[in-house]
């Protein structure tokens, strides 16, 4: 009796050796080569959602800016000899409140004027003394613009020595500016996830020329392409999800810090320079929307080409041994 206990108790010990060792995976899931690709990724992850970030700031900023600019236009008042630059200013101001889509006029007083001259000429400045230009600022509704070209003829008839700027020019190299900016952003994103896309290649053929008797003994005992890409591919995703998120989150960290600094910092000289240029450094909804994708993306293409080449691996396999028949 307990030779035939002990029999059963080494055909269930077998059995369970053998069921363990089906469901072995054909890619180990922790070595060296896996922890580095995961490493690498991170770092590209990291990197493409900073440039994306950046993009994001720089096309928001010049969206503000546009806005900002669109919305205003200026009247210069030269101080040409015989010209009472009160009443210029005046005529300036009733010339602009004629036309439909102004829906606001301000004069700029001569101590708002000294002001704006204060950080080239210093305090105390007597605008009566000095050839200074005034300027009366004209609200704009951007809906319905009013018609800049008859309001410059109305002004060079009525007020000859004023001046009209509708910051069309700097719109336009606004716009341009940024266009550029987003097209090079694009562009080195684009070459990241090549990269990407190529390392994970390399590491699937690394991961392959380790296991690939057992890929080789798997396929010519009947075992599907689909089945061995479905491995590697399940192997891939899960180290592209680990690498893609940690570079993710720690670009988030790193656009939330940079957000903190700004709020902190914003009586300073430093802070005022790169909020102008920047915003406060919050990429919104629509960047971490972005994070999130390339996230996604980098997961996905690391799953796609480890598929793709595990599966024209062994179609060479197939080809090498027709031929070699």
């Amino acid at each position: 009796m307990s030779t035939i206990e002990s029999t059963l108790t080494r055909l269930k010990q077998a059995r369970q050796q053998h069921t363990r060792r089906r469901q072995a995976p054909i890619v180990p899931a922790q070595n060296i080569a896996g922890q580095a690709l995961v490493i690498v990724i991170a770092i590209m992850t990291f990197l493409s959602c900073l440039t994306l970030g950046a993009v994001t700031l720089v096309r928001d900023s010049a969206n503000v800016w546009q806005t900002q600019i669109a919305r205003e236009a200026t009247i210069q008042i030269r101080p040409d000899e015989g010209v009472d630059m009160e009443a210029a200013l005046a005529g300036a101001a009733g010339v602009a409140e004629r036309f439909d889509g102004v829906s606001e006029i301000s004069i700029v007083d001569r101590e708002a004027t000294a002001r704006l001259l204060e950080p080239w000429l210093g305090s105390g400045l007597d605008i009566d003394e000095l050839p200074v230009p005034r300027l009366v600022i004209v609200t704009i509704d951007e809906s319905a613009p009013p018609d800049f070209a008859a309001m410059r003829e109305a002004l060079a008839a009525e007020v000859p020595s004023a001046s009209l700027d509708d910051h069309r020019n700097w719109v336009d190299r606004l716009v341009s500016m940024a266009r550029t900016t987003v097209t090079i952003g694009l562009g080195i994103l684009v070459l990241m996830l090549s990269a990407t896309v190529l390392t994970v290649v390399f590491a699937t053929r690394g991961a392959m020329s380790g296991n690939g008797h057992i890929i080789e003994v798997l396929h010519f005992v009947g075992a599907e392409a689909r089945f061995i890409a479905r491995e590697f591919r399940r192997h891939f995703l899960l180290t592209g999800i680990k690498g893609a998120a940690a570079g993710g989150l720690a670009a988030i960290v790193v656009f939330i810090l940079f957000g903190w600094w700004s709020s902190r910092n914003m009586a300073t000289p430093e802070a005022a320079q790169a909020t102008a240029l920047f915003g406060n450094f919050a990429i919104g909804a629509s960047g971490y929307a972005g994070v999130v994708l390339i996230v996604g993306l980098i997961s996905a293409l690391t799953a796609a080409t480890s598929h793709f080449t595990v599966v024209m691996h062994i179609d060479k396999i197939d080809i090498g041994g027709a031929d070699h028949g």
